[in-house]
């Protein structure tokens, strides 16, 4: 056996042999070092990054206090398994008061997870055999997609168009698009569009999930980042708790996103199999952040804070691009600008294929960080967590952006 024999091990389904020896970069490593270069080149100058998908905050005070004091107790040190009961019962009451969803048992129907992404990494294993199907919204989210094909599964893209208010237009599947077809992927408000659903569109979900046997996997990381109105719950639509789950994160609600805190909730036959693939991965998350989470929870003014400073920043940046000739509009939820890219700019005579390239060009002429989306169209999502120490610097980093760009002479 050759010395180098570990190459010719790896599992089929991250590359096999061929794994680590692949040229092609991926968009986000492509920023990486283009953001590395340009500060490299111009030092001096700011780089203003709106590509950032993460809260720019750390977790309030007294969620960071509440920790301080849950993890000096000696009967939080051990092992949780599959969550503490008292943690599940403050989500119950949390989707009650900000969600109007009634009902859900604590023991059998939530369940916490180290964070929503192992719980979409998760539920493949407890559904997909070789050839079982997955639909999956994109733009957006890939990780149950990733796992969906490791376990020899098949993906169907659903597109999210500007047309249809970024919903999918689930009446255009083909009966050989739902061959084999176990779970439909939804995530609203949307990453990366900032689109959200209404109550219509979820009991059309409802309706095609039991005509064709399909559980849905709702993913609400950003469900209670919404500013027209009261956040929408799939669960809180009748019949919603019989096809399907939904998956909620501290992340993006509670500046939560290294703490590594979800909840399950939904279904509780989807609940238990979760729960037993869960078991085989891991033994829970630390009790005394669950329990910092439970203050959370009990403490939704929290994220009425967050989301109005997203809000405030959002406005702002739409009207900066506006003037700058883009085409963007106020989004309804997360915190996320998803507008067109341009076509051209003016100042270098330079000619854009896709959104790629032209969020690489923003960053070495402009030193402004985008992360672009080819996946229906050429679009740039541009994010309200960028860096600022206050309202007056979130004005002076919208305004720096708008000037760059406007520098750049851009057409679309």
């Amino acid at each position: 056996m050759s010395e180098d024999y570990i190459q010719g091990l790896f599992a089929e389904r991250i590359g096999g042999s061929g794994f680590g020896k692949g040229t092609k970069i991926y968009k986000f490593e492509k920023i990486k070092r283009a953001k590395a270069e340009a500060r490299k080149s111009s030092p001096a100058t700011e780089l203003l990054d709106f590509g950032v998908g993460e809260p720019d905050e750390m977790a309030f005070p007294i969620v960071v206090e509440a920790l301080k004091h849950e993890c000096a107790k000696p009967e939080n040190r051990g092992y949780s398994d599959n969550g503490i009961l008292e943690l599940k019962e403050a989500a119950v009451r949390y989707m009650e008061k900000i969600y109007g969803v009634a009902g859900l048992d604590p023991a059998r129907e939530v369940i916490h997870s180290i964070g929503s992404k192992p719980a979409l990494a998760m539920i493949p294993d407890a559904f997909i055999n070789k050839g079982d199907g997955v639909l999956m919204t994109v733009p957006g989210y890939p990780v149950l997609a990733t796992h969906t094909e490791w376990h020899n599964g098949r993906v169907v893209n659903l597109e999210l168009r500007e047309e249809n208010g970024f919903l999918p237009d689930l009446e255009s599947l083909t009966a050989r698009d739902l061959n084999g077809v176990k779970l439909l992927y939804l995530n609203y408000p949307n990453n990366p569009t900032g689109a959200t659903a209404t109550p219509e569109f979820f009991r059309k979900v409802i309706g095609f999930a039991r005509k064709n046997n399909i559980v849905v996997v709702h993913d609400a990381a950003y469900a209670a980042l919404t500013f027209d109105g009261k956040p929408l719950s799939f669960l809180s639509i009748e019949g919603a708790k019989d096809v399907g789950i939904e998956i909620h994160s501290f992340s993006k609600a509670f500046n939560m996103t290294g703490w590594r805190l979800a909840f399950v909730a939904g279904n509780e036959k989807v609940v238990s199999a979760f729960a037993h693939v869960k078991d085989n991965y891991d033994s829970g998350q630390f009790i005394a952040i669950q329990k910092a989470g439970i203050y959370a929870l009990d403490h939704p003014e929290i994220t009425e804070k967050i989301s109005a400073k997203y809000k405030r920043r959002l406005q702002l940046m739409v009207d900066a691009l506006n003037s700058c000739g883009f085409f963007a509009a106020m989004p309804k939820g997360s915190f996320y600008l998803y507008t067109g890219a341009p076509k051209k700019a003016r100042k270098t005579s330079t000619v854009f294929n896709n959104a790629e390239e032209v969020s690489e060009y923003l960053i070495k002429e402009a030193h402004i960080s985008t992360v672009p989306w080819d996946d229906v169209g050429s679009y740039l999502r541009f994010s309200a967590t960028f860096a600022a120490k206050d309202k007056e610097d979130e004005y002076r980093v919208v305004e720096e952006m708008k000037k760059r760009l406007k520098g750049l002479e851009l057409e679309f």
